[in-house]
């Protein structure tokens, strides 16, 4: 019995050893690529989308999230503009608050300090926006929406790049503090760049 049992105990190290080989020889996923020059070149399209701001209070049962669809159109190397529309949602106990807004954004991919593989940027908006309260007629009117961003954008594939960004926005549409709101945001993000020629 003892020399079934290390008999056995041998064939199986010897297949899972085997299997281990070959999962090594396997070709590993994509995680970066070298091509940020190509993408942010003049004629080029962008669209994406970033999300932040998602929060969950324990002891005010308060959900919080923003998603940030966008596209813009490169009028030069390393410059676009383009639009964003802005869409928060907050679900607190005694209500819902729906936030929306469009802004129109410059954004630039700094020269200085890039690699084939990343590069960091900066984009400045400017719009209107607005919110609503569910059953409720306390909704602000639109205003006015602006802000600085700064951001990397690491390319995973020849078109595709992860965000991250760090911004100051300031808005007077918000309904929840009865007048202005600004403050510090962090976003995740992608971006997708579509040649245009």
């Amino acid at each position: 019995m003892k020399r079934l049992l290390l008999i056995t105990s041998f064939i199986f190290a010897g297949v899972f050893g085997a299997i281990g080989q070959d999962l090594q020889d396997l070709p590993r996923p994509q995680s970066t690529a070298s091509v940020a020059g190509d993408a942010i070149q003049q004629g080029n399209w962008m669209v994406g989308a970033s999300v932040g701001n998602i929060g969950f209070n324990f002891k005010s049962d308060r959900f919080d999230i923003e998603i940030d669809p966008r596209a813009g159109y490169f009028v030069s190397d390393n410059a676009a503009i383009g639009a964003e529309v802005q869409l928060g949602f907050s679900s607190y106990d005694g209500g819902e608050d729906f936030r929306y807004g469009i802004t129109p954004f410059a954004r630039y991919y700094f020269p200085e300090g890039a690699a084939p593989t990343h590069r960091w940027f900066g984009e400045i908006l400017a719009g209107i926006g607005g919110s609503s309260t569910k059953d409720s007629e306390d909704d602000s009117s639109v205003s006015a929406v602006y802000g600085l961003r700064a951001g990397y954008a690491h390319f995973v594939a020849s078109n595709i790049a992860l965000e991250g960004t760090l911004g100051y926005v300031r808005s007077h549409a918000d309904i929840e503090v009865d007048e202005s709101s600004a403050g510090l945001a962090v976003a995740v993000g992608f971006q997708i760049y579509l040649p245009g020629r």
